[in-house]
């Protein structure tokens, strides 16, 4: 593992949800506070130490493989919402509609914080950032129901700002208006790409 650095970005919790278990749509609910498991959000859709492979992993897995749940949540900010918002023309973002885990404020681009890089409370629950979370056609479509006309526009819009997905490296609490500072791994970029 790399070498890991705290960095003087410190985000705020400004939002905070779950995905039922029993869903029809990808939407979350608004929730105020949370355990924050091994497993990630207890009766969250997403939780779980694995999950079945899907879609974005058939490179490596067939799709319905058992693999290790690296999407636990999905993370957003503040400042990447509103430049959505501003781009599809409404006024703001409902959380809800994205099936967020989690809405920070305060870190600048933060959908391309580096991989393995931590988000830690002050009391040491630690999330580990896993990758991108590429913009798909389901919070397009909860969007669309909502505001019809704007719907469409967000997967073009929401390219390099629909957040990261992420999992939990070390349990506890998480609530509104805690803070969570970031860590990056100490790492060289590969120059091969």
């Amino acid at each position: 593992m790399a070498e890991l650095r705290p960095t003087d970005f410190i985000a705020t919790v400004k939002w905070l949800g779950r995905v039922p278990q029993k869903r029809t749509n990808i939407r979350s609910e608004p929730i105020e506070q949370a355990f924050f498991s091994y497993a990630g959000i207890e009766g969250d859709f997403h939780s779980g130490l694995t999950r079945s492979s899907c879609v974005r992993v058939t490179e490596q897995h067939p799709k319905g493989t058992e693999i290790r749940n690296t999407r636990q949540l999905s993370i957003l900010s503040v400042e990447e919402l509103d430049a959505i918002a501003r781009q599809i023309g409404i006024e703001a973002m409902d959380p809800t509609t994205l099936g967020a885990s989690i809405i920070l404020k305060g870190i600048p681009d933060f959908t391309y914080v580096p991989p393995g890089s931590r988000l830690q409370t002050a009391s040491g629950t630690t999330i580990v950032i896993d990758v991108e979370n590429g913009p798909c056609n389901f919070p397009a479509r909860e969007i669309e129901k909502d505001m019809p006309g704007h719907g469409k526009a967000f997967k073009t819009a929401a390219r390099g700002k629909r957040g990261v997905t992420a999992w939990v490296e070390r349990e506890g609490m998480i609530a509104i208006g805690d803070t969570l500072r970031l860590h990056v791994p100490d790492q060289p970029h590969w120059p091969h790409l």
